[in-house]
């Protein structure tokens, strides 16, 4: 999620804002001029940001809305003035009413799965909320869907967007601070209590079914996307992971705070993911053997800035992060490119490739976590194949 949720909504929505105007007054090979897009369920926040940018930008087009709660449906639709006519108590019956060109995914984690078991045999693409899936064997099931029916399957991140992560990954390949030794992630809030999240978004958050897991899924799921991507794909050799439940007169079924160590051959990820953060996070330290650089978070403005030191320098400085360009700039450019057929997701932030990774090392992290033990994941999905 997000800066805190509401920032996230309007850091979403400048993104939202800019990749439209861009596709718009560049007229780019790069994405279709027209893209008709349902979401599939109203109980995650971050459906706000969507929605609110909605009515001023007719190159996307919300051709409809599935969601079981009337009161949902009813509660968006005086909210942001939609007509009925736009809403279906059933994933089912709005796409064979609809026939979109991809499909917005709003549900719990865990429903992420039956929602792209109904897109997927009528070959729609589908594109999630973070994380993928809340267990392996959902995960490895929306891949077998994604491969059998020939379809997308993308997952979102507001952390893709950030131009600061890519221009650290891109420091890092070019060798200038040397071969990576060391990955430190912070991410997180004070809480989605504490921040005022929507009591349907509250009520799935915290259910270890429907999210699985605390702030271990919730914030841990960044950190452990950035490094699978950096790491081009690797699985870890070891999984270790320790959360705490700090306030469990709030969360009394998931904890709140979290660290997942990941070990390779040569280099360590050290994710902490947490409800307990005094400010928003979102910040990413990668050290090599010759020099580092970090992203720095700034509210209102995250994911520009950057904190280098190269070899051969006394002291670090702060530079802006070259700005990121379509389609890969927000997350409907990068859906339009897709559908477009110019942009390929392999092995990037937001395919499935690396997201099933992710999920493999989420649940290594929850069963670390409970057990006490490090989980040997490399080794382990070895001895599976």
């Amino acid at each position: 999620m997000t800066l805190s949720f509401r920032c996230a909504f309007k850091s979403f929505a400048a993104l939202l804002v800019f990749g439209v105007l861009a596709a718009s007054s560049s007229a780019s090979a790069q994405n279709p001029a027209h893209i008709r897009v349902a979401v599939v369920g109203l109980n995650h926040d971050h459906i706000m940001g969507f929605l609110h940018t909605l009515p001023s930008h007719p190159e996307v087009e919300l051709v409809g809305i599935s969601e079981p709660d009337a009161a949902l449906r009813q509660k968006y639709a005086t909210r942001f003035h939609l007509p009925e006519s736009l809403f279906y108590s059933s994933e089912a019956a709005m796409l064979a009413k609809t026939h979109p060109q991809a499909v917005l995914v709003y549900t719990s984690i865990a429903g992420h799965r039956a929602a792209i078991e109904q897109a997927a045999p009528l070959h729609i693409p589908v594109m999630v909320e973070k994380p993928l899936a809340t267990t392996v064997e959902d995960a490895l099931a929306i891949q077998k869907l994604a491969e059998k029916y020939n379809i997308p399957v993308l997952t979102n991140y507001e952390t893709t967007w950030y131009a600061s992560n890519t221009a650290a990954n891109k420091l890092l390949e070019s060798g200038q601070i040397g071969d990576l030794r060391k990955l430190v992630f912070h991410d997180g809030h004070r809480g989605p209590k504490e921040i005022g999240v929507s009591p349907d978004f509250f009520k799935w958050l915290t259910n270890p079914k429907q999210n699985g897991a605390g702030a271990l899924f919730d914030f841990g799921c960044y950190g452990v996307d950035l490094t699978t991507w950096m790491m081009h794909g690797e699985l870890p050799l070891t999984v270790t992971a320790v959360t705490l439940h700090i306030k469990p007169e709030i969360y009394p079924k998931v904890d709140d705070d979290s660290t997942i160590v990941l070990t390779y051959p040569h280099a360590q990820a050290i994710i902490q993911g947490s409800w307990n953060w005094p400010f928003d996070r979102k910040d990413m330290e990668v050290y090599g053997v010759k020099g580092y650089v970090d992203t720095l978070y700034v509210d209102g403005a995250p994911g520009v800035k950057l904190r280098i030191r190269l070899p051969g320098e006394h002291v670090e400085h702060v530079e802006d992060a070259p700005a990121l360009t379509s389609p890969n700039d927000n997350s409907l450019d990068y859906l339009g490119g897709v559908l477009a057929g110019t942009l390929k997701p392999d092995h990037d932030m937001t395919s499935l490739d690396t997201n099933v990774t992710v999920v493999r090392i989420l649940d290594a992290a929850r069963r670390s976590a409970a057990t006490g033990r490090t989980i040997h994941l490399r080794d382990e999905v070895k001895g599976k194949k």
